[in-house]
């Protein structure tokens, strides 16, 4: 694990934009799976090829530009990170009204982590291991009958 880890490390370090974007769309693709077999117990013969890459598409054109793209973005705005300027950076980034109440259990604290103690390389990266479990919500939730 440590050696993979390394190599992440290292990928990161060559091709940092890269490396964000197929990390977004591989772990949206990774929610969606469970949500299928976790979730909805959908089994492997039930399990929707067409739907996972659709949701790992999001992940590689949505998620990781433009999430990646507005870190960078709210680096710029608000520089630093020490504790306020952590809380500044998780209060501008929750800009999404009709599902803003829902984040609310789960982002707060994710982003004050992310953005006082992990580097701006690894952001991306540490809000798509956490939304595993939001976009296996989403992808439940989105694909309700």
């Amino acid at each position: 694990m440590a050696a993979l880890w390394r190599s992440y490390q290292r990928l990161l370090s060559i091709h940092p934009w890269k490396v964000q974007i197929i990390t977004a769309g591989s772990l949206v693709g990774v929610g969606d799976v469970i949500s299928q077999q976790l979730v909805e117990r959908r089994g492997l013969h039930g399990h929707s090829l067409e739907r996972t890459m659709k949701m790992m598409g999001i992940g590689f054109c949505f998620v990781g530009p433009v999430v990646g793209g507005w870190y960078k973005v709210l680096d710029g705005l608000v520089p630093g990170s020490t504790k306020s300027v952590a809380i500044k950076k998780m209060l501008l980034d929750q800009d999404y009204t009709d599902a803003l109440i829902t984040n609310y259990y789960i982002w707060p604290a994710v982003q004050i982590a992310n953005f006082y103690f992990i580097p701006l390389h690894h952001r991306l990266a540490v809000v798509q291991v956490v939304a595993i479990i939001w976009n296996s919500y989403l992808s439940w939730k989105a694909n309700q009958a």
